[in-house]
C-alpha cells in the first residue's frame, strides 16, 4: 500500500528504510530516536551519524542501518514548535518529510517508515502533526510510487472533529446490526480461513440505500453489460465513464500501480473487498454504484460489519477523502482502505 498508518515498533519494520526523528546534531536522544541508536546499535550509528552532522531544521540525511532490519535509516530534524510561529513550524516540518522522501527516492527505496517527527519532546501538537505528516506523504506519493508508513503508538493523534465522530456514531448506532455479527460469528470464522485478508462474506441481505439514485445512463448496472466479464474490463470501462484517469484513480484509491495494473489486466484476478472499495471511492460512486460494483466480484456491503458501516457513512454523505476515512477506521480499530 502506498500510504498507511500502523501501529508498530518502528525498529522492527522490515522496510528499506526507516526515519528518525533527530536533532540537528544527529546525537543520540530519548523516544523514538533513542529506541533507533540501541536497535542498530548505538557507538555504530553515531559514529556513522558524526560523520554528516550537523544537518538544519527541515533536512535530513541517509546513513546505514547497522543491526536494524532495514537497509538505511534517514535522519530528520523537525522544528521545536512555537505557537506564536505556527506558519514556519508547519513549513518546516512539511519540509522534513519531503526531504526524507526525496533522500529515499534517490537511493531508490521502496518502502519507508516515519515516526511522528516533533510530535515528542519537540512539542509538536500530535494532531496537528499528523496533518503536517499525511498532506507532505500524499503529496510527494503524487508523483513517486514508494510504500510509506506512518508507525505511531496510539491513538492521541487522531483529532477526528466531533462533529464528524458525532455523526459516525449516530450512523453506526442507526445502521450497525450487532446481533448479526454474534448469531454468525463462527461460520464466519471458518469462511475467513478460505478468503483473502480484506475479503468479508456478506451473509445478510443488505440494507436499503439511503443514498439517492444514480442518474440515468450512469449505473454499473448498464455499464456491466455481461457480469462474467473480468473485473479489470469492468473497472477501466467505469474509469472512462466517470471521465478519471487510470493514474488519478490509482493514487486516489491509495493502491500502488503494479497492484492497480494486475487489476486491470485481469487474467484471473480478483481484488479484496477493501480494494475494491477503496477504487469506489477513487471512482466516487454512490452507494447503489458501490454496491453493483462490489456485487461483481462476488462482495457486498454488510450491516453486521462495522467497517462496512463507516465506509457506507462516507459515500453516503459523498465525502471522498480516503485518507480522511483511513484515520477515521485507524481510530474505531479497524483495517484500513486500500491495496
Amino acid at each position: 500500500m502506498p500510504f498507511t498508518i500502523v501501529r508498530q515498533d518502528i525498529t522492527k519494520m522490515t522496510v528499506d528504510a526507516i526515519v528518525n526523528a533527530a536533532n540537528t546534531d544527529l546525537a543520540m536522544g530519548g523516544g523514538v530516536c533513542g529506541a533507533i541508536f540501541k536497535a542498530a546499535g548505538a557507538q555504530e550509528l553515531q559514529a556513522a551519524c558524526n560523520q554528516v552532522a550537523p544537518i538544519k531544521t527541515g533536512e535530513a540525511a541517509i546513513i546505514p542501518s547497522f543491526a536494524l532490519p532495514c537497509k538505511y535509516v534517514i535522519h530528520a530534524v523537525g522544528p521545536v514548535y512555537r505557537h506564536w510561529n505556527a506558519q514556519q513550524s508547519e513549513a518546516l516540518l512539511r519540509s522534513a518529510y519531503t526531504e526524507s522522501l526525496r533522500l529515499a527516492s534517490k537511493n531508490h527505496i521502496q518502502s519507508i517508515a516515519f515516526p511522528l517527527i516533533s510530535s515528542g519532546i519537540f512539542g509538536y501538537p500530535k494532531d496537528e502533526a499528523l496533518k503536517v505528516a499525511s498532506s507532505a506523504i500524499t503529496d510527494y506519493l503524487q508523483s513517486s510510487d514508494m510504500d510509506v508508513f506512518l508507525a505511531v503508538f496510539d491513538k492521541t493523534a487522531f483529532a477526528v472533529s466531533e462533529k464528524l465522530l458525532g455523526e459516525i456514531e449516530s450512523y453506526i448506532d442507526e445502521h450497525y446490526v450487532e446481533e448479526h455479527r454474534i448469531h454468525r460469528r463462527d461460520l464466519l470464522d471458518v469462511e475467513r480461513e478460505a478468503l483473502s485478508d480484506d475479503a468479508i462474506i456478506n451473509y445478510n441481505a443488505p440494507m436499503p440505500s439511503m443514498a439517492a439514485p444514480a442518474a440515468a445512463g450512469t449505473g454499473i448496472d448498464e455499464l456491466v453489460g455481461n457480469l462474467d466479464e473480468p473485473f479489470g474490463k469492468t473497472l477501466l470501462r467505469l474509469i472512462d465513464t466517470k471521465g478519471k484517469t487510470d493514474v488519478e484513480v490509482y493514487k486516489r484509491a491509495n493502491i500502488d500501480r503494479k497492484l492497480f495494473s494486475k487489476i486491470r489486466t485481469g487474467k484471473g484476478y480478483m481484488p479484496g473487498k477493501r480494494t475494491i472499495l477503496a477504487l469506489a471511492i477513487a471512482l466516487e460512486l454512490t452507494l447503489d454504484e458501490t454496491d453493483d460494483l462490489l456485487e461483481c466480484a462476488g462482495f457486498a456491503l454488510s450491516h453486521s460489519q462495522k467497517f462496512d458501516v463507516i465506509v457506507e457513512y462516507f459515500i453516503v454523505s459523498g465525502r471522498f477523502d480516503i485518507f480522511e476515512i483511513n484515520e477515521v477506521l485507524f481510530k474505531y480499530d479497524q483495517p484500513l482502505l486500500g491495496g
